[in-house]
């Protein structure tokens, strides 16, 4: 890889300092509310100023405050009981089945019912399996337990130990799809179960008949009521997880400190809030390496996108220096216009004059580098940290379009009017999008409008003050200058149609052809037309050397050497680039002087030389100075000067003669090289041509005879012989 030469890194790095510099400017000029909030955010500092919140932001809980309120909801969260319907069913069931059997096997002794009790594992002594053996007490036993099961496991008993480790007083009981609030002293435990039997002992004066029947009270128990832990642990999981991280929300303009106020407990958590969101947003901060460079960085890769473009698409521009320093100029302009904007009227972004830079590019370059220009410094103000909760970006890039696409053709005064209207007209059709999008009230809307309109109108009157020194500083030429350089009354064009009247008329006629032909390719034909109008102005130095300004019987050049008319030929281009330069012609408009030559050779009087028998004539001594065309427009110019002198000679002109004059000069001039510096196509030297053939036609078209009687002339008619002594 070939390393830069020194003259290399100067030549770009004279033009990439711009960057640096309006990266460096907007982090100067737009407002940093972070850098000044650093001294306030230690508790206890004391506040020099009124602070006040730019726009609205969330005051967010700390760790420790969210993990303790979670744990709060999640401690307030009941815990879920459910009622097992089945079990008290299956429980009631089983104890009849038992009885049932027990029934059934009391006609084959005592040992029958103790193989009984034990298959159901309740084990009886010989003695309990007497007292089972007896119907009334084996049916009041049934009776009591039944009771006692429809007292207790029906309303739902929880197992036992289970309320003990239970530490919330209130208990969600849910049967079925209902759920009901129930004080933990109101639910059944084990113990109160085992309490209630004694409330329905068949037999409490019967010691046997009391073990038998607790024994059958505790073997055939069931907890009815048993905690929910899945769902319990779910809801309190989402209890958990809906605690609102948010402590405080702040409104745009709250105030958050006062003067002299002493920094503590909310204000201090608000101030320290408003900093963080600061610094999330692209502010920076006073202590933070990143927070300096970062924004910088960040503006000068969005403006450095612009000096790309102009490297890659826009050579021409980024050659003169003068131009690249127009634009940067024109960038920092805006971006201190929007800086004054966000100190003075954050809320109003439609007040940023993009309109003013983006009508002074469409004029001095055109529409496509305006519209790039707009669109990259709309980004970096839309970036800064005070337009975050504003249209900026939307706005601006509204703005800026609008005034580049308005003011393309800007060739009268009235089109400013144009401009103004096209632009107030792209201000009122955002703001009522943004207005629908938004719910703006009809005034705010008509406000931006407003505003929108007066900056169209102050851009617009801006761009006409200062286009003048604009185009002083950077040599460009517009089409305001060359219209006014176009005025027949100018000293220059005055003295050509005075002095040279044929040279003017010769000049004229020229201008027509270009401006179409130029016109016709997407060439810029205005120049075309005002660079014909000065390109023989040199002319003037000699005017009755040149055939166009000669009388009938009077051509000086009959009377010197060839070689001395050759050089009085060539002169003309040197002496109208003098004139050129003391009428302050532009260097777009001078250039047709000497291009519309070229390197031609003076054909005529060279061969006249020749004829003279002159050895010593060389071909280089009869010789335009040059250079060849570089431009479109010259390059067309030198076409319709050879082919309009040239019809000129010829007689009887028709269509094709016409034709085939033009594709003989072309010919011509391709064949000698004097188109190969121009950026001119074949294609479109096959429009200009036929453009050429389609004007000329026109003017040389044939006419009609006009009777003498009637005050006509026919191609017969013949001036009156004077009469003598007349």
């Amino acid at each position: 890889m070939r390393r830069p030469s020194w003259d290399e890194v100067r030549y770009h790095g004279t033009r990439w300092a711009w960057v640096v510099g309006l990266a460096v400017l907007a982090y100067l000029a737009f407002p940093s509310s972070a850098t000044d909030l650093g001294p306030l955010l230690e508790p206890g500092a004391k506040a020099g100023r009124d602070v006040v919140a730019p726009f609205d932001f969330v005051v967010t809980k700390t760790d420790e405050e969210l993990a303790r309120e979670a744990e709060d909801l999640a401690a307030s969260a009941k815990p879920l009981y459910q009622f097992q319907q089945r079990v008290y069913d299956s429980t009631t069931a089983e104890l009849h089945a038992f009885f049932q059997t027990l029934s059934d096997s009391v006609g084959q002794g005592p040992q029958a019912i103790i193989r009984v009790g034990r298959r159901a594992g309740l084990p009886l002594s010989l003695a309990e399996a007497g007292y089972l053996q007896k119907g009334g007490k084996r049916r009041n036993l049934e009776r009591a337990l039944t009771d006692l099961f429809a007292q207790t496991l029906a309303q739902g008993v929880t197992g036992s130990g289970v309320l003990q480790a239970e530490t919330s007083t209130q208990l969600i009981v849910r049967r079925g799809a209902s759920e009901q609030p129930v004080a933990r002293d109101q639910v059944l435990s084990y113990n109160e179960y085992l309490l209630r039997s004694r409330a329905v002992h068949p037999d409490p004066g019967s010691s046997v008949g009391d073990v038998v029947y607790l024994k059958l009270v505790r073997r055939f128990f069931r907890a009815t009521l048993v905690p929910n832990e899945a769902e319990t642990r779910r809801r309190r999981s989402e209890l958990m997880g809906s605690v609102d991280p948010s402590k405080y929300v702040v409104r745009q303009g709250d105030r958050l400190a006062s003067a002299g106020e002493i920094i503590s407990g909310p204000a201090h958590e608000k101030l320290q809030a408003l900093h963080n969101e600061l610094v999330r947003r692209g502010a920076a901060t006073s202590t933070s390496f990143g927070g300096v460079v970062g924004p910088m960085l960040r503006d000068a890769l969005m403006l450095g996108v612009f000096w790309v473009l102009m490297v890659f698409y826009r050579r021409e521009t980024y050659r003169e220096q003068r131009q690249v320093a127009l634009v940067a100029l024109l960038f920092a302009a805006t971006l201190l216009g929007a800086a004054a904007v966000a100190h003075t009227r954050p809320g109003h972004p439609e007040l940023i004059p993009l309109p003013f830079q983006a009508m002074m590019l469409t004029v001095l370059f055109n529409g496509r580098v305006s519209m790039i220009g707009a669109m990259i410094v709309s980004a970096v103000i839309g970036t800064q940290p005070v337009f975050h909760d504003s249209p900026a970006l939307f706005l601006c890039l509204l703005g800026g379009v609008t005034a580049a696409l308005s003011v393309r053709s800007l060739r009268r005064r009235s089109h400013l009017y144009t401009a103004v209207l096209i632009v107030g007209a792209g201000y009122l059709a955002g703001a009522i999008a943004l207005g629908l999008a938004g719910s703006w009230r009809i005034g705010e809307i008509g406000w931006t409008s407003v505003f929108g309109i007066a900056n169209g109108l102050v851009s617009g009157a801006l761009t006409i003050l200062l286009l003048p020194l604009a185009e002083a500083f950077t040599h460009v030429t517009t089409d305001l200058t060359l219209l006014e350089l176009s005025d027949p009354s100018r000293p220059l064009l005055r003295r050509l149609s005075l002095e040279a009247p044929g040279t003017y008329a010769h000049s004229v006629a020229m201008a027509n052809l270009v401006e179409s032909a130029c016109n016709r390719i997407g060439a810029n034909g205005l120049l075309g037309r005002v660079g014909c109008y000065y390109h023989d102005v040199g002319k003037l130095s000699n005017p009755l050397y040149f055939v166009e300004n000669q009388t009938r019987g009077g051509n000086p050049h009959d009377k010197i050497a060839p070689a001395q008319s050759a050089e009085i030929i060539k002169r003309h281009v040197t002496d109208g680039l003098a004139l050129a330069e003391e009428g302050g012609l532009p260097a777009v408009v001078a250039a047709f002087i000497p291009e519309h030559h070229g390197t031609s050779e003076i054909t005529y009087f060279y061969d006249r030389a020749k004829k003279q028998g002159d050895g010593a004539a060389r071909r280089e001594d009869y010789r335009y100075p040059g250079p060849r065309p570089r431009s479109v427009e010259t390059a067309v110019a030198m076409l319709a000067d050879s082919v309009e002198a040239a019809l000129r000679v010829l007689e009887d002109l028709t269509p094709q003669k016409i034709e085939e004059a033009i594709n003989h000069i072309v010919r011509t001039k391709l064949s000698s090289g004097q188109l190969d510096e121009a950026p001119l196509t074949l294609q479109q030297i096959d429009v200009v041509k036929a453009e050429f053939i389609r004007v000329l036609s026109g003017m040389y078209h044939n006419r009609i005879d006009y009777p003498e009687s009637s005050g006509g002339i026919s191609k017969d008619w013949q001036p009156a012989p004077q009469a003598s002594g007349l």
